[in-house]
């Protein structure tokens, strides 16, 4: 009797100290999954919009929100995102989601911005405020682009398809990011004057064309650089380069801002 005593205080001592252990194991488990998401997201409330995809919330925080690039000040649809923005988000409590870099050069905080569960880095693509701008994080990509693809087919803001005769003439047959080279043809019969069309990165870097026909069955290469301009060859006056190797799209506009086309390089 002593001895099955002594096994039985036993057997619970050893179960003592297994519940004990496992205790111990998922309290670190969830402590440390607790403060991984602290510092991936973060529940605020925003204070001021300062345009299509920057914010402040609390504590006087800028954020830019990942993903996307808006019109700049005196650019079409630059009062139209800031609104949508005002609208949805001032004064509300957000969640954001911070990217792989938590804060850019300008010392702002990189992030998600979601609103009752829905991205709304997101909806500014799908409503046109916003064309898509991935640097390094690849976060929500695919959801992204597909959001463009749905404001392309909805044919609104950003996304509206010119009417001008040329922009069913004018096409892309090159795009070199290497040589940092770009080439237009126009392949109607007829010459087409693209004075004040715009072609554009995904970013902020952008190339105007001042006085320019393009003759029919013609093309024009555009290269990065700053020398004299041919009729044959125009140079876009940029530092260093505009076309990335690990992803870019070029966009096309009419003098109208209306979209031309667009291409994922």
């Amino acid at each position: 009797m002593v001895i099955k005593s002594m096994n039985k205080r036993r057997g619970i001592f050893l179960i003592s100290c297994l519940c004990i252990l496992l205790f111990v194991i998922n309290y670190n488990f969830l402590d440390s999954s607790l403060e991984n998401f602290l510092e991936e997201s973060q529940t605020v409330i925003v204070n001021r919009i300062i345009d299509g995809d920057t914010i402040v919330v609390e504590n006087d925080t800028h954020v830019r929100m990942l993903g996307i690039n808006t019109p700049e000040k005196k650019e079409n649809y630059h009062d139209e995102a800031m609104k949508f923005l005002n609208k949805l988000l001032l004064n509300k409590t957000v969640r954001l989601e911070y990217g792989q870099d938590k804060i850019d050069k300008y010392e702002r905080t990189l992030a998600f911005v979601f609103l009752d569960g829905k991205n709304i880095n997101i909806e500014q693509v799908r409503n046109g405020f916003a064309n898509v701008y991935i640097l390094d994080d690849k976060e929500y990509e695919i959801e992204l682009r597909n959001a463009w693809k749905e404001c392309i087919q909805s044919n609104k803001n950003l996304c509206e398809k010119s009417k001008d005769e040329c922009a069913n003439c004018i096409e892309l047959t090159e795009l070199n990011v290497k040589e940092q080279k770009v080439i237009l043809a126009n392949k109607c019969s007829f010459e087409c004057d693209l004075t004040n069309w715009e072609i554009k990165d995904e970013g902020r870097k952008k190339f105007i064309f001042e006085k320019f026909i393009l003759e029919e069955n013609k093309e024009v290469e555009i290269l990065v650089g700053n020398k004299t301009n041919t009729k044959e060859i125009l140079f876009w006056n940029e530092k260093d380069y505009v076309w990335t190797a690990t992803g870019d799209t070029i966009f096309l506009r009419d003098s109208d801002d209306k979209l031309v086309f667009w291409e994922k390089v």
